[in-house]
């Protein structure tokens, strides 16, 4: 799992678990007329924590009874094959260019209700394969055998990808690290998003550091906005 934390199946009583299952309840409630099945998971640069998002998301959506499937669309620096401890091969970029069913690249995990397909073999033009007709067409297929879709992706204000991918889903959540995302990266990213149209359904603030009695390390904090009519935004809090 390296660095990466699945605080959600590792720690589900923990504060930072209860964020995560809170941002899951506030995307289904979003759901109720328009249903939200397809999602990119994204942040302005890297390191801001899109990725453990998208994985712990996921696994919380397993949790509550929902078939889940994590697609590593991150074609330039994957990672959710070392997280999970699957093959990276056969994966997205492998099912793409042979044209072969998807469920030939698919892997599951010791989640119950959770399967991810890998990136498989970096290719040499992430944003062309992400862009194909047959990119189009995998999500509309898979949208239809899970209940929810979540794909992780790159950094939106660094390159192009995030943005291609977010034409053909239904949400965009876009990851900024507190004290790290500049605001200006920040707010590029979102523009960036809504140049081509995204439906941002939300934003995740993490990495807010706070004391509390009793720890010396960090916390997560993550603050999950839902666009509202007339620019007015309600804000859930959930300490994590």
């Amino acid at each position: 799992m390296g660095k990466y934390k699945l605080v959600v199946h590792t720690d589900p009583k923990s504060p930072v678990s209860e964020a995560y299952r809170t941002l899951r309840t506030n995307i289904q409630f979003l759901s109720l007329d328009n249903p939200i099945k397809t999602i990119i998971v994204t942040s302005a640069g890297p390191g801001e924590g899109k990725t453990t998002t998208v994985i712990n998301l996921a696994i919380a959506m397993a949790q509550s009874g929902s078939k889940v499937l994590l697609i590593d669309g991150d074609l330039r620096k994957p990672a959710l094959h070392r997280i999970f401890s699957i093959p990276n091969e056969p994966g997205l970029t492998y099912v793409l260019v042979s044209g072969l069913s998807y469920k030939e690249g698919i892997s599951s995990t010791y989640i119950e209700g959770l399967e991810i397909l890998p990136v498989g073999i970096i290719p040499p033009n992430p944003s062309e394969l992400l862009a194909s007709d047959k990119m189009k067409q995998l999500l509309k297929e898979v949208g239809k055998d899970y209940d929810f879709v979540l794909m992780d992706s790159s950094p939106a204000a660094v390159v192009t990808d995030a943005c291609i991918l977010s034409t053909m889903v239904d949400g965009t959540i876009l990851v900024c690290a507190s004290g790290q995302a500049p605001i200006d990266g920040a707010k590029r990213a979102k523009e960036l998003l809504e140049n081509v149209n995204a439906n941002i359904i939300g934003v995740v603030l993490n990495k807010i550091p706070t004391n509390r009695k009793g720890y010396s390390q960090y916390y997560y904090y993550q603050y999950y906005e839902e666009p509202a009519p007339k620019q007015s935004k309600k804000r859930s809090r959930a300490n994590g």
